[in-house]
């Protein structure tokens, strides 16, 4: 049992949270995550999002203490929180920013103001972590904004954990997972699968753009002698096993497409799967957090900017030669799909147990925020990788 979060701040605040849905909800989903442990560590939130819509598929019911509000009209004339976070560089409304403004000039402080930033292995991360960005022209100037970025080591945020994820993990029941899911389910010819079927396989969920390997990972598995079952996302995955299977001689693999999946229901996935394939930063995080073998699909970038990334990230996963040739081949950087899948979950396991000795993003961002937005703060001066340094 953790400590409540009361414990160390007895004062509620009060955070506002920006995010714009860009494309495939990644940056919604990652901003859910956010509100909802900071509501669960006893804060207030609003979370102002331009399309709210698809929230009701990905949280269900809502959480309390976060105020779902649509970013329109609305944010002119809201009144500011004690924490402002514009996530993954989206500005919010000028006269919202004005408002920051005049509080600072009628007492004395602004609203913590963070910048939160895309999640990168490179190293530079590190080096722009936590530093001042002090705004000089608009309705803003005068007041500073911190950049924090998500990361995978000490020195950078963090990464979002839950404090009740390692219980819910010990608690997931996998075969009971099964029986709930098995009537949802849906193979390639639009027939039910049996419960019991499901838990004599081995099962491999599937999330991903176009991965240009795809028809490799269907061939393979439609070959495989093991009972082995592909558990299809929504959406584009589901688009894009569809394609390659018009084109795939059979025989084809044993396929289960799946409905579209609250946050809890796709950790769920994850935690029922052998092997996953994932994409993007959120279901990256979730991966982790499984313990359990995947392959990640990077977002990619017209620019190839995408493939330093990957492979900065490769560097600290340290992966078994099989395992960092198929994320390669995932992601298009090699034309060669790895014959075995190997002992991949060694690798997976010890990536976890490391991150779980580090700091967490939610905490990082409490650490700023206690830090700014009280009366004689000493910013990221005492701060360091999500903790306060003895001054």
């Amino acid at each position: 049992m953790h400590v409540g979060h009361r414990a160390y701040y007895p004062d509620r605040m009060r955070w506002d949270i920006f995010c714009k849905v860009i494309d495939n909800h990644g940056d919604l989903g990652v901003t859910w995550r956010l509100s909802a442990e900071l509501a669960a560590r006893g804060e207030e939130v609003r979370l102002w999002v331009d399309e709210p819509a698809s929230l009701a598929w990905m949280a269900p019911g809502g959480r309390d203490g976060v105020d779902v509000v649509r970013w329109d009209a609305n944010a002119r004339d809201a009144e500011p929180g004690d924490v402002v976070v514009e996530a993954f560089g989206c500005d919010p409304h000028e006269a919202f920013v004005a408002a920051m403004a005049r509080r600072w000039r009628s007492q004395g402080r602004q609203p913590a103001w963070i910048n939160l930033e895309y999640l990168s292995a490179e190293t530079w991360v590190e080096r722009f972590h936590g530093l001042p960005s002090p705004v000089a022209h608009g309705p803003g100037a005068g007041l500073v904004k911190r950049f924090i970025y998500p990361g995978f080591t000490p020195r950078t945020g963090g990464l979002i954990r839950e404090h009740e994820l390692a219980q819910r993990q010990q608690r997931f029941d996998r075969a009971a997972w099964l029986r709930e899911i098995a009537p949802r389910l849906q193979d390639e010819a639009g027939a039910p699968i049996p419960a019991e079927t499901l838990a004599a396989e081995s099962l491999v969920s599937l999330f991903c753009y176009e991965p240009p390997a795809l028809s490799a990972l269907l061939r393979q598995l439609g070959e495989s002698r093991l009972p082995k079952r592909l558990l299809v996302t929504s959406g584009r995955a589901g688009d894009a096993v569809r394609r390659a299977l018009a084109t795939l001689p059979r025989p084809h693999p044993r396929l289960a497409f799946l409905p579209l999946l609250s946050q809890a229901g796709y950790d769920e996935l994850l935690w029922a799967s052998d092997l996953n394939f994932v994409r993007g930063e959120d279901s990256l995080v979730r991966a982790i957090w499984a313990g359990r073998p995947f392959v990640w699909q990077i977002y990619p970038q017209q620019d190839q900017a995408h493939e330093a990334k990957l492979r900065a990230f490769l560097d600290l996963l340290a992966p078994p030669a099989s395992l960092r040739q198929a994320f390669l081949a995932w992601n298009g950087l090699s034309a060669d799909w790895p014959g075995d899948t190997g002992d991949w979950i060694a690798a997976a396991e010890a990536f976890r147990a490391r991150l779980q000795a580090q700091p967490e993003l939610v905490t990082t961002l409490m650490t700023v925020e206690r830090d700014e937005a009280v009366p004689g703060g000493g910013g990221l001066e005492h701060f360091s990788g999500g903790r306060r340094r003895r001054r």
